[in-house]
């Protein structure tokens, strides 16, 4: 499904604004299979959304060198736009919002290219991320909405999405009262309805419900392997470290 191969590993991705040029990701390899359910984990500012706008092409990360295999394809090449065609996409960290436009037509639009869907599907997905339809389906996805609220709704956007990656971004960032449980089932019901999934967590209990995890420091993946040793590592190791302490000496 997706692999990321670097040929040399040593400058693998910049982060460019008008301000910065900074070295943020080195000698990533990184496999997600199909239907898998990947986690990324590591503390705040270890490269992890870094790594996902990057797979995503988001304008200002620059990918410079190595590949990004998707179903067979280099991307590293194409826009965010021609990815999200291939079937990529990334539910963000803090959603957007979209003024004026209704929740169902939302949810409609983002399934449109697996055909179309029913009033019953998006019903169904809006319930899947505990949203109530009758209470939610005519309601603007704007101001007048929470950040938790929106969060959700975009959750349910990539439920009916059915996307072939769906990239997730800390997704219980920002979500009120949201038990781990319900993430965990709602990255479930991606992989149950055909996707790869590859979260973006600090959360070693999403981490360890995952069938693969990698374990990110300072724009370095120091092991993948089994999630639940993954996750006992990160608790154990990392959250206590000092950020000082380079990643080789972690390891």
């Amino acid at each position: 499904m997706l692999q990321l191969k670097f040929a040399r590993g040593v400058i693998d991705s910049i982060l460019k604004k008008p301000d910065i040029e900074k070295k943020i990701l080195r000698g990533i390899n990184l496999e997600v299979g199909d239907r898998e359910i990947h986690s990324i984990i590591g503390a705040n500012g270890a490269g992890k959304s870094t790594l996902a706008y990057t797979l995503m092409g988001l304008q200002g990360y620059e990918h410079e060198e190595g590949n990004i295999i998707f179903n067979g394809e280099d991307v590293a090449a194409l826009s965010i736009t021609e990815r999200a065609r291939k079937g990529i996409t990334l539910a963000w960290q803090e959603p957007a919002r979209f003024e004026g436009l209704k929740v169902r037509d939302y949810l409609a639009i983002g399934a449109k290219g697996n055909g179309g869907i029913t009033e019953k599907e998006i019903k169904e997905a809006l319930r899947k991320v505990d949203l109530k339809p009758e209470k939610y389906l005519n309601r603007e996805v704007g101001e007048a909405l929470s950040g938790g609220e929106r969060k959700r709704i975009e959750l349910a956007s990539i439920i009916t999405m059915k996307p072939k990656l769906a990239i997730l971004d800390e997704p219980d960032s920002g979500i009120d009262v949201v038990s781990l449980k319900e993430i965990v089932s709602l990255i479930q019901t991606l992989k149950e309805n055909g996707s790869s999934v590859l979260v973006i967590t600090h959360r070693e209990e999403i981490a360890a419900a995952s069938d693969k995890a990698s374990l990110m420091c300072e724009g370095v993946i120091l092991r993948s392997g089994d999630p639940l040793e993954i996750s006992e590592f990160f608790k154990n190791r990392c959250i206590p470290c000092d950020s000082r302490v380079s990643p080789t000496k972690v390891v």
